[in-house]
């Protein structure tokens, strides 16, 4: 592993590692510590009080953020008739059936969310291995194995994210960009932090989030206070 950049070193230094700062104020301090020539991305990772190898203390679900990620979703529906249509008037990057998933299996791969109808899933559940390991295959529970296709195709081009929480009871999800400011990533990790309190397992005891951090793509953590987290929760 090689050793931290000047620049990463330097940023470092500008953030407390002592401290567990309060949500907007460790949104600015992330903000002001990110030193890329390019706009990053702000992320979250809140370590949860469960155990996701049980089933019922697994915490995963969706998120419409009010500002979007800032990355352009380039989404993908596997439809027939009108909902190819449906599909095309909601804004879908890629719309098809069969052909599709020829063209997927030769390899092209050129998409970030996949979203399909229900009376597809028997030919796009064979594409599993090729889609799965990606993150990229249609599932009901995030929403994207729907007739709604329009409602889905717009809420992934809005900045709907999915998060799961990992073996280890922590769950990362984007946030926005740093060009986004402080004001408009608060909203946007308020929504996040809104859906995981509501997601919360009734199997899970004592502490639910118990450590939060967000970071810029290239930046150090910033600790937040987990405690805080209720003052901008509704």
């Amino acid at each position: 592993m090689g050793k931290p950049g000047k620049k990463f070193l330097e940023s470092k230094k500008k953030v407390n590692r002592d401290l567990k700062y309060g949500v907007l104020e460790a949104l600015q301090t992330a903000i002001e510590s990110s030193f890329a020539k390019f706009d990053e991305t702000v992320d979250v990772a809140v370590r949860l009080g469960v155990d996701p190898r049980h089933a019922d203390q697994m915490v995963r679900g969706t998120c419409v953020l009010p500002h979007g990620t800032g990355k352009e979703v380039r989404v993908l529906v596997f439809a027939k008739g009108e909902k190819e249509a449906e599909a095309k008037e909601a804004g879908a990057d890629f719309v098809g059936n069969d052909d599709l998933v020829e063209k997927i299996q030769g390899g092209w791969l050129d998409f970030d969310k996949a979203i399909a109808t229900p009376d597809m899933m028997g030919t796009v559940g064979k594409m599993g291995r090729i889609l799965g390991p990606r993150g990229l295959m249609p599932n009901a529970k995030t929403g994207t194995v729907t007739f709604d296709v329009a409602k889905a195709v717009q809420e992934l081009k809005a900045g709907k994210i999915d998060f799961r929480v990992e073996r280890a009871g922590i769950l990362h999800a984007p946030m926005g960009k740093v060009s986004f400011g402080a004001e408009k990533l608060l909203d946007n990790i308020s929504a996040f932090f809104e859906t995981v309190q509501r997601l919360k397992p009734a199997a899970a005891k004592g502490t639910y989030m118990k450590s939060i951090a967000v970071s810029t793509t290239m930046g150090p953590g910033v600790k937040i206070d987990p405690t805080l987290v209720k003052d901008i929760v509704k």
